[in-house]
């Protein structure tokens, strides 16, 4: 359900109590406060620092030790597409936001073929899409990539307004359908996609490379 925003009180609900991790103000060394999503640093030369991480910078290995956790490393692949390589949080705390969090490795479409010849394992996700699982030696060879892109889904479902409250306003919106609009920040490296019948998105990559979430938008437009 959307957020009411004729109700200032399930706004700031929306706001703060929906993302709040049980037990985590609890935890030693945890802040709460630290590393949400619209916290992002600028650095004025085309790069951006945000949940600790500078996408374009570092590589799966470094954003591994910096998140925490063991994402699953796979390549992700619609038909009749390579596929890109991703590491995939089902869950991860970002300061008091709950999300599930994707890191897009950067790879050339070239090594992704290789790694899929090499691929132990193929198996469907969701409609026609497959998640290829990498051979041990790609697998320990992918730590040592970078990290082009952050893709975020918190969960749960936020308003065109509360993005703006948060982020600012947006340089340009694109709307996809009646439902569904991208909001574009190229300052800050960030894409939001509010979607009013499905979750939000929201996309990072160093403002530098912010060409990689525009471009793919604008062709499907001309096509549409």
């Amino acid at each position: 359900m959307k957020f009411a925003l004729s109700m200032v009180a399930l706004v700031l609900a929306a706001l703060i109590v929906p993302f709040l991790i049980p037990g985590t103000g609890k935890q030693e060394g945890f802040d709460p406060n630290a590393n949400l999503p619209w916290q992002i640093e600028v650095d004025g030369q085309g790069g951006a620092r945000v949940f600790g991480v500078s996408p374009g910078l570092q590589t799966l290995g470094e954003v591994r030790a910096i998140l925490g956790g063991e994402p699953e490393v796979a390549i992700i692949a619609a038909p009749n597409e390579i596929g890109s390589l991703e590491a995939y949080y089902t869950q991860l705390p970002l300061g008091f936001v709950l999300a599930k969090v994707i890191l897009v490795v950067d790879v050339a479409p070239e090594a992704i073929i290789a790694m899929r010849d090499r691929a132990l394992k193929a198996e469907h996700m969701e409609s026609t899409t497959r998640k290829i699982r990498l051979h041990p030696d790609d697998l320990a060879a992918a730590d040592a990539m970078r990290v082009k892109a952050i893709s975020v889904i918190p969960t749960v479902n936020l308003d065109e307004a509360t993005i703006v409250q948060r982020f600012g306003e947006p340089a340009e919106r694109l709307p996809v359908s009646d439902k569904r609009v991208h909001l574009l920040y190229p300052d800050k490296g960030l894409d939001v996609v509010v979607d009013a019948d499905g979750k939000e998105l929201l996309q990072y990559v160093a403002p530098r490379d912010f060409a990689l979430l525009r471009e793919p938008l604008l062709k499907a437009a001309e096509v549409q």
